[in-house]
């Protein structure tokens, strides 16, 4: 192939830009090649990646397992359809209920098909027990997906007018509010959904006391809760699954992101007394892939075996005690998160900016909004990676304070 040029790489964006659907703004390089902690553009550039795909590449880039689960299993059985039952969607399926606590595992590609699924059987169960029951009611600046129904269950102000009408029966009141969502509960309400770290919103936490009284409110009401932990499952928050922080239990769990460390996957866990579907109630083409599920398996494994929780629950307190080292000199402010799911506010809106300004030293990392930086790096990150990336990070925050 030869060594990438700048000629190679304009070629590919010329081609990008007649070819691909605008639906973001990206910056002018192409991502070719990943390995650990880094990418690599066709140029050759290297970027130290505190962005994780957008939490999703917990065991790094291009991990040996992953490339293992592929090779075997591609060689073995890549679909068989979703008529029937293959062993590794069995064995992932053993190996969640075992790890979670719940009862019941179905499978999809994406964190919004997860969310859909929950918010399906949050529906049904409103339709069997709750006289009818449709509405949901979830939170403010919290964030569920992209397809109708999940854009409609986001509490996004700027995407009200997106897509009108939007999918009825879901109500937004602030996180953390617990005399709100009492308020919005009527006969109506069938399930209350929440991120327990909202990630998009801007990493902001769900009160312990507040999500024991939902839990309490849904015990005593019959309404169902769901956790939606596509972002913080998986040792993200410092525990295997965010909910461990709070001492309670969802009916429902929705996982995507670090499920697959990179492969599309994810999946919906409840208990049993909410194992509702009918034959034919959901499905998908997808769903319990033996090539997913292999990688699916590998994955979970090796966050056990190597006990990546413990080590982001380490990892985060390093990065916080050096955000606080830095307040004072760039005036950040509002500190927060979970393990490795970490944010920070800016003095001015100067996020993209700043985002840009790091790009350009070589690193990535994440504004959710003009004021705020979010860091989510892969679960292997070390502190020497980290240390790398406060030089490069208070480089970029000289240049622009």
């Amino acid at each position: 192939m030869g060594i990438p040029t700048k000629m190679e790489t304009a070629t590919l964006l010329a081609a990008a830009s007649t070819s691909i659907l605008s639906t973001a703004v990206r910056p002018e390089l192409v991502m070719e090649r990943g390995q650990g902690m880094y990418l690599w553009d066709t140029d050759g550039k290297r970027y130290l990646d505190f962005v994780g795909g957008w939490a999703v590449t917990c065991l790094g880039h291009s991990p040996a397992v992953i490339h293992e689960a592929l090779t075997q299993q591609s060689a073995a059985l890549v679909h068989s359809s979703p008529s029937f039952y293959n062993k590794p969607m069995i064995q992932f399926a053993k190996l969640l209920t075992d790890v979670t606590g719940y009862d019941r595992a179905f499978f999809t590609s994406s964190g919004a098909e997860a969310n859909e699924g929950a918010i399906k059987l949050a529906r049904k169960h409103g339709s069997i027990h709750r006289g009818g029951a449709f509405e949901i009611i979830t939170t403010i600046n919290g964030f569920h997906g992209r397809t109708l129904a999940t854009m409609s269950a986001t509490g996004k102000q700027q995407w009200e007018p997106l897509f009108a009408p939007k999918i009825p029966g879901f109500k937004h009141v602030p996180l953390n509010d617990l005399e709100a969502c009492l308020a919005a509960i009527n006969p109506n309400t069938c399930a209350i959904m929440l991120e327990l770290v909202q990630g998009e919103g801007g990493v902001h936490e769900a009160e312990v006391e507040y999500v024991q009284q939902l839990r309490k409110i849904c015990n005593d009401s019959g309404i169902m809760l769901i956790f939606d932990e596509i972002q913080t499952g998986f040792g993200r928050t410092g525990k295997l699954f965010a909910y461990e922080h709070y001492g309670v239990q969802a009916d429902v769990m929705t996982l995507g992101k670090g499920i697959g460390g990179g492969f599309p996957l994810s999946a919906m866990l409840t208990k049993e007394a909410f194992n509702i579907f009918d034959v034919g109630d959901q499905g998908g083409t997808y769903t319990g892939q033996p090539l997913a599920m292999a990688v699916g398996l590998a994955v979970v494994n090796e966050l056990i075996r190597l006990e990546l929780p413990l080590h982001a629950e380490q990892q985060g307190r390093y990065i916080v005690e050096r955000l606080h080292q830095i307040a004072d000199t760039y005036n950040l402010k509002h500190i927060r998160g979970k393990g490795l799911l970490l944010a920070f506010d800016l003095p001015e809106p100067v996020g993209a900016e700043l985002v840009a300004a790091c790009l350009q030293a070589g690193l990535l990392i994440n504004a959710p909004n003009p004021l705020t930086i979010r860091l989510m790096p892969p679960l292997t990150v070390s502190t020497t990676d980290i240390d790398l990336m406060f030089n490069q990070l208070c480089g970029a925050l000289d240049g622009i304070f």
